[in-house]
């Protein structure tokens, strides 16, 4: 019953009321440091008080627990050192991590915790210590990974086409090897080293996905643009292509050209992924993952039943003319083609002068520009600049929540021994098995004098400024009386209240 009652006040909107009823209830705890302490229970869901508090968002709740867990090391004059217990908070040997769950809510009050101490600064020590330099290793062998693959696919086996031509149309000169013919000279060995690498790493892609699928969930783990999930697709299915390339050729099956071509369009717009790593290409990889999954997604479907309707009436009305002189449009695969890069204004409207064009071929193009180019292209354009507008608002903020996805990631990856666990163990200090984060916090003086003497500035000239009126209504009858009292009590008003003022900076010095 106590551990319900500390996951419903770690929800109640009224935070300071929640707080003081905390603390009431852990009042009543017998075992408040042993394992059967109340803020020590999860819920059905795996979270703790202090977890429930920061996936919430209830930053109030999250900072008054944080105090209660902070231990004061020493103080010397403005300077204080603290210890944080990052216990919870660590995601080196948390199974469901405080970090993960905060960047993977989709409550944007949550992302105002990893600018909280001691949140800020163990994001920063680990991203600035491990996680960038490691990110940067990463994205440079990515690189060099793709620019191999590249190399395999330019220089694929080929040789010259020997049968003869069945259509005019035909274009092909070049066809694929069989297996046998494959890998015979010195240049093939060197191909085949690169195309070993090209599965191996393909292989430990699927590897290392795969278990956090089955971890985080596939709609979740997809789903979230902060977790890369866009990403995620985009490289599985890389992977998946240069295994279904690699059946072919052992195969010696004809068309590997289909999935290499894939793989190649997908590993080189996984780079992008790596832009997450820099605050100057971050937050613009957000705005492409916004638009694609957001804007352009819902425009597709309007464009395509455009295109598909248009380009139906271009092949019904060039369906009997001679393909030889216009042949945008001989078949319906070509005329689907021709319309969608005539929606995009890649080209302009066919035309061949020499010969008659179909009179209703200048109909219904006039009614597909005005259509496709003046309206749904502006369209587009216009729904895209709402979502700049309104991922510029909060880009940086998606960017910090990317690079706490992003060390987390990183640190679930990498063996223990490249990556040490931050922070000070409590029993150099006698504090347990916990582990701290040491942080030296410099406290002004000045600051809250000032603060002080600007309260009594502000008190002294709000009673006076309340008792003006009632000592006017008590001075004559006339209304030159009047103004002259008002201006007399004004100054003596303002004089009475500096001299006070400056007593009391007299009294504090």
């Amino acid at each position: 019953t106590g551990n319900t009652v500390l996951h419903i006040l770690a929800l109640q909107p009224n935070k300071t009321f929640a707080c003081h009823m905390y603390s009431l209830i852990l009042s009543y705890d017998r075992n408040k440091e042993g394992p059967g302490s109340l803020e020590l229970i999860p819920n059905n869901e795996g979270l703790t008080p202090f977890k429930l508090a920061g996936v919430e968002g209830n930053t109030v709740m999250f900072q008054y627990l944080m105090q209660k867990r902070k231990q004061n090391l020493w103080s010397f004059g403005p300077l204080t050192t603290v210890l944080y217990d990052i216990t919870e908070i660590d995601s080196w040997a948390e199974d469901q991590s405080f970090l993960e769950l905060i960047v993977s809510t989709k409550k944007r009050e949550a992302r105002q915790i990893l600018d909280l101490t001691p949140v800020k600064e163990l994001v920063s020590l680990k991203w600035n210590m491990y996680g960038r330099p490691y990110f940067c290793f990463l994205a440079l062998f990515y690189i060099l990974y793709m620019v191999c693959f590249t190399m395999c696919c330019v220089y694929r086996p080929l040789k010259p086409r020997t049968g003869n031509k069945t259509s005019s149309r035909d274009n092909t000169v070049y066809v694929q090897k069989m297996l046998q013919e494959s890998y015979v000279a010195y240049e093939d060995e060197l191909r085949l080293v690169g195309e070993l690498i090209t599965v191996i790493g393909a292989v430990v892609i699927l590897v290392l996905e795969i278990p956090d699928i089955l971890r985080v969930g596939a709609a979740k783990y997809f789903g979230q643009t902060i977790l890369g999930g866009p990403f995620h697709i985009i490289v599985i299915t890389y992977a998946c292509m240069i295994l279904v390339t690699m059946v072919m050729r052992l195969t010696s099956t004809t068309g590997e050209v289909v999935p290499m071509s894939f793989a190649l369009v997908l590993g080189w717009c996984n780079v992008m992924y790596f832009a997450r790593g820099f605050q100057m290409l971050g937050p613009f990889t957000i705005m492409i993952q916004k638009m694609i999954f957001g804007d352009l997604m819902r425009f597709c479907w309007l464009m395509a039943v455009v295109i598909l309707g248009f380009a139906s009436a271009f092949y019904i009305i060039f369906q009997t003319e001679n393909p030889e002189n216009l042949g945008q449009f001989y078949n319906y695969p070509m005329s689907l083609f021709t319309t969608f890069e005539l929606f995009l204004t890649i080209i302009d409207g066919p035309a061949n002068y020499d010969v008659d064009l179909p009179f209703m071929y200048s109909v219904v193009y006039f009614a597909f520009a005005i259509i496709a180019t003046l309206l749904m292209l502006n369209l587009l354009i216009a729904m895209m600049g709402d979502t700049h507008w309104r991922v510029a608002h909060e880009q940086d903020e998606l960017w910090r929540a990317q690079v706490v996805a992003t060390t987390v990631m990183l640190e679930r990856k990498l063996p223990r021994c490249l990556w040490p666990r931050s922070g000070i163990c409590g029993r150099e200090f006698g504090l347990g098995d916990r582990w701290y984060l040491r942080i030296e916090d410099r406290v002004d003086p000045n600051k809250h004098k000032m603060m002080r003497y600007t309260e009594a500035f502000k008190a002294q000239d709000r009673d006076n400024y309340d008792k003006g009126p009632e000592k006017l209504e008590t001075n004559g009858d006339t209304l030159c009386k009047k103004e002259l009292s008002a201006l007399s009590l004004s100054r003596s008003t303002s004089r009475r209240s500096s001299h006070r003022g400056w007593d009391i900076l007299r009294r504090n010095t």
